[in-house]
C-alpha cells in the first residue's frame, strides 16, 4: 500500500452506556427510552460544546470523536457531573 495514499488523524474517542440498561429496560421500557432519549440529548449538546461529535447512538451506547483528548476528558467530566441533575 502506498502510504502517500492513506489519510490518517488522531481522535480521541468517548464512549458511553447505561449501566443496568437490560434491567432497567424489563423494569420500564417506556421509562427508559425516554430517559435515554433525555440524555443523549444533553450528552449530545455537551459533546458539540467540546467541539466533539456524535458519531453513532446503537442501543444504549453513545460514541463521540474528538480531534483534542483535553476535549475530550473535559466533555466526559462534565457529562458525569451534571448529567444526573438533567432530568
Amino acid at each position: 500500500m502506498n502510504s502517500q495514499s492513506v489519510n490518517r488523524k488522531l481522535s480521541a474517542i468517548l464512549s458511553a452506556d447505561v449501566k443496568g440498561y437490560s434491567r432497567l429496560m424489563g423494569d420500564n421500557e417506556v421509562a427508559t427510552i425516554r430517559t435515554l432519549e433525555a440524555y443523549r440529548e444533553v450528552m449530545a449538546g455537551f459533546i458539540g460544546q467540546h467541539h466533539g461529535r456524535v458519531v453513532d447512538s446503537p442501543g444504549d451506547n453513545l460514541l463521540a470523536e474528538f480531534a483534542s483528548v483535553v476535549d475530550a476528558v473535559e466533555c466526559a467530566v462534565k457529562i458525569q457531573k451534571q448529567l444526573p441533575y438533567c432530568l
